[in-house]
């Protein structure tokens, strides 16, 4: 017997999130999975000396031990009551969701601006961004909160529904481990940008057409909030691929069309300036500064769009 069906089951997943988001006191899959990886990295280094090739068997083995883990459980919670295996599905899609827990940190960010208080409004942005805080004022904390909420919204709301959608529970939590290898060994860096480029491009992958169908969603969303659902779709539409992330770009960019501000530009990184192409109306206006910035730094120019590497946050 059927007591639910897959689209019921998401949705109750997601209403779940608005109602109970992430809370601290329970246990959380995406916590086990950081620690998976953190546990074990060293030994897959060690398995080869070509560290794209131990990364990428890193990273392949720990996404599908999470697809087959969720498989199995929901597989033996069958096996002991459909009613259970839907309770348990429910809550595999509710963790893999971050609506909640999204709004609530951009929100805590900007009741500190509200208040003037920006040393309490980086604090609480820094836990939300990769980049460095301690130099932005109001305008960069409220761009770097935009910016981080529309990456997390595909992240934490988009792909995590596409892919329960089209897989059920055990994709969606296969889909966060994706994630979660992505948002901590993803770097282009010095330790790594070799073992970690396989989970970097396998999210680029993943999240290629959530980050395509936030468009529409997002610019529906402003089209019934504020009118400018068209602002917002044209934007993304011409500046969406001006991002150095292949999916990052669109969703900032509806985001930019729908605010009418500018998103990207220079930020520090781990002691080192970064310059991210301009996204938004007044983008053509920094082209030129945007190049000088590069120059100054060091940073070769590689196309006509800037693409520059790759940083979270």
């Amino acid at each position: 017997m059927n007591y639910f069906s897959p689209s019921e089951i998401i949705f109750a997943a997601f209403i779940l999130d608005f109602m109970a988001g992430d809370p601290e006191c329970l246990p959380h899959p995406v916590r086990w999975m950081g620690n998976a990886i953190t546990m074990l990295e060293p030994f897959f280094r060690k398995i080869s000396t070509n560290l794209v090739q131990a990364g990428a068997f890193f990273s392949i083995f720990l996404i599908l031990s999470v697809w087959l883990l969720s498989f199995l459980l929901l597989k033996a919670a069958l096996s002991i009551s459909p009613f259970f295996c839907i309770i348990l599905e429910v809550l595999m899609i509710y963790y893999s969701l971050s609506a909640f827990s999204l709004e609530k940190a951009a929100m805590d960010v900007y009741a500190s601006i509200n208040k003037n208080e920006l040393s309490s409004a980086r604090k609480k942005l820094s836990f939300i961004v990769g980049r460095e805080v301690e130099r932005l004022e109001k305008g960069a904390i409220s761009r770097a909160v935009v910016e981080t909420v529309a990456e997390n919204l595909v992240d934490g709301v988009i792909a995590p529904l596409f892919y329960a959608a089209i897989g059920g529970a055990p994709l969606a939590m296969a889909y966060k481990m994706v994630n979660t290898l992505d948002s901590m060994v993803g770097y282009k860096n010095e330790k790594y940008e070799k073992f970690g480029k396989t989970s970097a491009r396998i999210d680029d992958v993943f999240n290629y057409i959530p980050a395509r169908i936030c468009v529409p969603v997002i610019s529906l969303a402003a089209q019934m909030l504020s009118g400018k659902g068209a602002c917002s779709f044209k934007t993304s539409v011409q500046e969406g691929r001006s991002h150095s992330s292949p999916n990052a770009g669109y969703p900032e960019a509806a985001f930019a069309g729908t605010l009418g501000v500018t998103l990207g530009g220079a930020n520090y990184y781990h002691g080192h300036l970064v310059c991210k192409p301009y996204i938004g109306k007044k983008f053509g206006k920094h082209m030129w500064a945007i190049r000088q910035c590069l120059v100054r730094n060091g940073v070769e120019i590689r196309d006509k769009r800037l693409s520059l590497v790759s940083y979270k946050g």
